[in-house]
C-alpha cells in the first residue's frame, strides 16, 4: 500500500473529511484499529487530527471523542466553529481546519519521510506540491467510490500515491452502517464520532458535508 518500513510518516487527519466520506461508504472509522495499522506501515512520528468545535453549546458531542483521542495516541488540534444562518433561513455550522493541517505537515515536514493526508480538498493541491519540494511523499486517502467522488482530482493527481478508503476500511472498520447517499457540500456538515473510537455522533441538521463549508459541532 505505497509504505516502507524504514519511513518516518505522520498522519494529517480532517476530521468532518473523514466522517463524510466513510459514513457515506457505509462504516464508522475506529480510531484505535487506524493508528495500530499506519504503525505497522512504519515509524509513526505523528498522528494528528483536526476538528472544529462549536463552543455556544454546552455539550458538544464531538467532546468525548476528541479527549479519547488526545489520551490514545493522537494530536488532537481544535478550533471554534463558527454558526450563521443561510438564505434560506437554515443553521450552519462552519469550521475549516486547512490552515492548522498546512501548518502542521510544512512545520514536520524536515522530520518525514511520508504524509498521509485525509483529506479530499483541493485547496490542499499546493500543500502537496510545497511539501513534496522538501522531499516528502504525500498519499492522500478519500474516495473516488461515490457519486459524486469526495476527492478533487487535482488533489489526486499531485499527491505521490492514492489510497481509497473503502479499500482501507477493512482495516479500520469499527462497525458496519447503512450506506447513505452523500448531500451537497454546502448543506452542512458532518461530525466524527463513537466509542473506543469515540462516542456516537450527532446527525447533523443538515446532513454530512466537507471541513470546508461546515461542521455541526464539527
Amino acid at each position: 500500500m505505497h509504505f516502507e518500513r524504514n519511513e518516518r510518516l505522520a498522519l494529517f487527519i480532517d476530521g468532518a473529511n473523514l466522517y463524510a466520506a466513510s459514513r457515506t461508504l457505509g462504516f464508522d472509522v475506529d480510531y484505535k484499529n487506524l493508528l495500530a495499522y499506519f504503525r505497522k506501515q512504519g515509524t509513526l512520528v505523528r498522528a494528528y487530527y483536526y476538528t472544529a468545535l462549536l463552543e455556544t453549546e454546552e455539550y458538544s458531542p464531538l467532546r468525548p471523542l476528541v479527549d479519547w483521542l488526545g489520551y490514545n495516541g493522537y494530536a488532537v488540534v481544535t478550533k471554534p466553529a463558527k454558526e450563521f444562518t443561510d438564505a434560506t433561513g437554515k443553521r450552519r455550522v462552519k469550521g475549516n481546519i486547512d490552515i492548522e493541517l498546512a501548518v502542521d505537515v510544512m512545520e514536520l515536514a524536515p522530520r518525514l519521510d511520508h504524509a498521509v493526508v485525509f483529506s479530499g480538498d483541493g485547496d490542499l493541491r499546493r500543500l502537496v506540491e510545497a511539501v513534496q519540494r522538501r522531499g516528502v511523499r504525500v498519499t492522500v486517502v478519500s474516495t473516488i467510490r461515490t457519486q459524486p467522488a469526495m476527492i478533487a482530482d487535482e488533489l489526486r493527481r499531485q499527491a505521490d500515491a492514492y489510497l481509497d478508503l473503502a479499500d482501507l476500511a477493512p482495516e479500520i472498520t469499527r462497525r458496519q452502517v447503512e450506506p447513505r447517499p452523500r448531500i451537497a457540500a454546502s448543506s452542512g456538515a458532518g461530525l466524527t464520532g463513537a466509542a473506543a473510537r469515540g462516542p456516537t455522533p450527532l446527525r447533523p441538521s443538515a446532513g454530512a458535508a466537507t471541513e470546508s463549508n461546515a461542521g455541526a459541532a464539527q
